[in-house]
This record gives C-alpha cells, structure tokens and sequence, in this order.
C-alpha cells in the first residue's frame, strides 16, 4: 500500500480525479479525519471536508509510478 496526501479544490478537481481513478484496477481509499470513502465514489467524496488536504492510500503493491505522475497535480 501507498500513501499520499491530496487535494481536491475544485467541483471539476473532483470530477476530474474521480475520472482518474476510476481507471485503475485496484482499491483507493480517502481518509479524512475518522471518515474513510472509496476514491471511485463522487459522493463519497464530496462527504469529505475538501477545505483541507485528503490522505490517499493506493491498496496496491505495484502502483506505478504512471499512476501518481497522473496525480502530481493533486498531491500535496
């Protein structure tokens, strides 16, 4: 598993990271606070608090490096 911190400032960030995510064969998870979402879940996300940055955990051994250089704009 991979671990990041990200965030989402945006209704078309969330749209656009949702879309991103969606295309990978493994589990991604959102943590924010004691809330945990899965990443592939718009309305998941948008229970979260936005306002502040959002960890990312990738539930994957092989996540490439492709997957995060996508992410690079959201990582914080």
């Amino acid at each position: 598993m991979k671990s990041v911190n990200i965030m989402l400032n945006s209704i078309n960030d969330v749209k656009d990271f949702v879309a991103l995510v969606c295309t990978c064969d493994f589990d991604i998870d959102l943590t924010s606070g004691r809330y945990v979402v899965d990443a592939k879940s718009i309305m998941g996300i948008f229970s979260l608090d936005l306002s502040k940055p959002i960890k990312l955990d990738a539930h994957t051994d092989n996540a490439d490096d492709e997957f995060f250089t996508k992410l690079k704009k959201y990582i914080v």
